[in-house]
């Protein structure tokens, strides 16, 4: 018997990645309309769903020695308040006072002691309207799995039928240091059957067998020779600290699709398009040369399987992608992002993406934990671009409807900024997520991005940028 759910290899990269400036959690920040509710509704519909999503319960064990990778145990003294905080902003409650609260939350690490998650009730937002912060460990959700603390709290209509409470939780007794040694050597021993019967899962099909080795290798070598490929050094690539900004940008999702449509690319083409265009802007207006410049986004992409959907851990691999910022035309920076997004798509990358998350499994924690600090000191991205399509219907919380939701996308060592775009209902929303020294005119940047967001709309028809 085991005790604890192990994390994957990818999972406890996360954790590695953590430093004292480097806070590996995803986030958001909803912004709904109508009088907030309760703090104590809020409670009690979050513990009414809890057991929905039994990891929230849970936190982190070590093993002894580091002998094997951490484990998911539940947490004897879980308490839900300690979760879900509760503040409200002084008038007149305005968005930069908002902004300037969710940099500040958002710059503090979750404690690691506990269940790696926490959400903010803030109140008084101008307009009759409120918020709730989040923040989850990178290491517990991917942003597609659909099995987080969001997808069982909001409902699809305004007044869904009333949900009970769930089971009564009684916590497992907490593992001993020596019954997680033992389950640790014992998974050692046993990995190696677990690696002979992938190759019999392989062998029982011969007529592929040749055809999906030689496409896995294929695609490691392309994500190998984009990967090491340094990136060009940038106002964006400097040593950070554990202080954040963070502000957003939205835009119409038709507007999008219309460019899409238009130009026979992907809406993702789109985004990667307006984000290098607002890259370049900014970096022009403060004197950067970006004449023939390109940078290099790390963009996550998604290897979870249609059946997959729900499963436990992350299902993430990355891609790199070019931002050509010396591109002043958006027509032609388009095509420029769509051409080369093809061919890294035909180059196999995510194929290569998914075999090295299945090789990493195999690693001892030790050589993850190196990897990790290794990639974290190297210039091997400018940015990470982040790109997740949400529900195009509305949400609500407790009966109040959710107009907006702006993404949080962590900063990884010696990298500034990290733009993350969430689509829904109808919209496109950009959240921007940067070191609070080396990006103190943030918002400017977000008016480049927004500028650069109707020029590419605009690009289809002057009439068009009204849709923006």
């Amino acid at each position: 018997m085991t005790h604890g759910s192990r994390l994957t290899a990818l999972d406890h990269s996360f954790l590695q990645l953590e430093t004292r400036t480097t806070h590996m959690h995803v986030g958001a920040c909803a912004v709904f309309d109508g009088t907030p509710p309760a703090y104590e509704d809020l409670v009690a519909a979050i513990e009414n769903r809890l057991h929905l999503v039994p990891r929230y319960r849970q936190r982190l064990a070590a093993v002894p020695l580091h002998q094997g990778r951490p484990v998911w145990v539940e947490d004897p003294h879980f308490r839900l308040p300690f979760h879900v905080r509760h503040t409200a902003l002084p008038q007149p409650g305005s968005d930069d006072q908002l902004r300037r609260l969710a940099g500040r939350i958002f710059s503090q690490a979750l404690d690691r002691g506990r269940p790696l998650w926490e959400m903010w009730l803030v109140e008084g937002v101008h307009g009759d309207r409120f918020a709730l912060l989040s923040k989850t460990h990178h290491a517990l959700i991917d942003g597609i799995s659909g099995l987080d603390i969001a997808s069982v709290l909001f409902d699809t209509e305004p007044a869904p039928p009333p949900i009970g409470p769930g089971p009564r939780w009684a916590p497992r007794p907490l593992p001993s240091a020596a019954q997680l040694m033992a389950d640790a050597l014992t998974e050692r021993v046993t990995r190696p059957l677990d690696v002979l019967g992938t190759v019999g899962a392989l062998t029982r099909g011969p007529a592929g067998v040749l055809g999906r080795a030689s496409g896995a290798l294929a695609g490691l070598g392309a994500l190998t020779s984009a990967g090491l490929e340094a990136a060009p050094r940038t106002p964006f690539n400097v040593p950070i600290g554990p202080h954040r900004r963070f502000t957003w940008v939205e835009a119409s999702l038709e507007g999008f699709r219309h460019v899409k449509r238009v130009h026979g690319t992907t809406i993702n083409d789109v985004i990667l398009s307006v984000v290098a265009g607002g890259l370049g802007r900014h970096l022009r207006r403060h004197g950067f040369p970006t004449d023939g410049l390109v940078l290099k986004a790390l963009v996550p992409v998604s290897i979870r399987d249609p059946d997959e959907r729900g499963v436990l851990g992350n299902r993430l691999a990355a891609m790199w992608a070019p931002l050509p910022v010396g591109v002043s035309d958006p027509v032609g920076r388009l095509q420029v992002i769509a051409e080369a997004m093809h061919g890294i798509k035909r180059s196999g990358q995510a194929v290569g993406a998914r075999t090295l998350s299945q090789l990493a499994g195999f690693a001892s924690p030790t050589l993850v934990a190196q990897a990790a600090r290794l990639q974290a000191r190297q210039r091997l991205f400018n940015l990470v671009v982040t790109n997740v399509p949400g529900p195009q219907q509305p949400l609500y919380l407790l009966g109040r409807p959710m107009r907006a939701i702006y993404p949080l996308v962590p900063l990884a060592a010696n990298t500034a900024l990290g733009i993350a775009a969430l689509s829904y209902h109808g919209r496109v929303h950009f959240g921007l997520n940067a070191d609070y020294d080396a990006l103190a005119d943030l918002d400017s940047l977000a008016d480049d991005l927004a500028a650069e967001i109707a020029a590419v709309i605009a690009s289809v028809s002057p009439a068009s940028a009204a849709i923006s």
